[in-house]
């Protein structure tokens, strides 16, 4: 792709929550303009959804969204990118492309297109629904800068976005991709510690996702390692400590380590 060429035209391959929340995000941002974003996808539902609240086109077949892009989103389900693809195939060109399929490599999606093509794969998580998105990128050969930076905004969009070498991505799958049902997981626990412990339901939701924001939002922002603000809460002989000494003999540290390698894991048996 010519670092000189325009992308002012984005498309959809696949209506669903993540295509959405780029959308949403890249209309707030004032990226594209609704008239040129394209979505095609199977459920007329969606669809109708989608024009009913952006404005975009939607009803196209991929062909004809590809055709139509300067830069193509491939935000369908990795068992469907080899279908895809080979649907596409004769579409592609000059366009920039780019797969959020989680585990499925650039060279194997190379194999269905010509070589020259500029792909990107990327990794955003569900929190990009609301903006608090995290998104690992991947760089795919004779990518210009352009389009590195034109996919950085769009990712920027909805949440904070981070470059990494390709064989890293399974790694960002299983700590950003799927990391976020781990911390939902956490919440839920920790809401329940204060429903045991006489809060009503409600309140203690509350309580504890506001506390799981708060604290990461003084690890990015403050810049200290996280054991330092976790020393900072935990005084002699107080409250914390005993806490923390509980979970230190539950193993919730090698817990959280080995639920981020089994998803890693999965993901390189997806890419497979």
């Amino acid at each position: 792709m010519s670092n000189s060429s325009a992308m002012n035209r984005i498309g959809f391959i696949g209506g669903g929550r993540m295509a959405e929340a780029l959308i949403s995000g890249v209309l707030a941002a004032k990226l594209y303009e609704p008239d040129k974003i394209r979505v095609a996808d199977p459920d007329g539902r969606r669809r109708d959804h989608l024009k009913q609240h952006y404005s975009i086109q939607v009803g196209l077949t991929n062909g004809d969204v590809v055709g139509a892009s300067d830069v193509v989103v491939l935000a369908v389900k990795p068992q469907m990118i080899a279908e895809v693809l080979k649907e596409v195939r004769q579409s592609v060109a000059r366009q920039l492309v780019i797969s959020v399929a989680a585990g499925i490599p650039i060279r194997r999606m190379l194999e269905f297109l010509v070589p020259q093509t500029a792909i990107i794969r990327a990794m955003p998580n569900t929190p990009a629904m609301v903006g608090a998105g995290m998104t690992a990128m991947a760089v795919g050969p004779g990518v210009g800068p352009e389009a590195v930076a034109s996919a950085r905004r769009m990712f920027e969009s909805v949440g904070k976005v981070a470059q990494v070498d390709e064989h890293l991505m399974d790694a960002v799958t299983g700590l950003s991709g799927s990391g976020p049902a781990f911390i939902f997981l956490a919440i839920e626990a920790l809401a329940d510690g204060g429903v045991k412990m006489g809060l009503p339901r409600e309140t203690a939701s509350i309580l504890a996702a506001q506390t799981v924001l708060g604290a990461a939002k003084m690890v990015l922002e403050s810049g200290q390692h996280p054991a330092r603000l976790k020393d900072q809460v935990a005084s002699p002989g107080g409250t914390t400590i005993a806490g923390l000494h509980q979970l230190e003999r539950g193993g919730l540290r090698a817990v959280l380590m080995d639920a981020v390698e089994a998803a890693a894991k999965r993901s390189q048996e997806l890419g497979n």
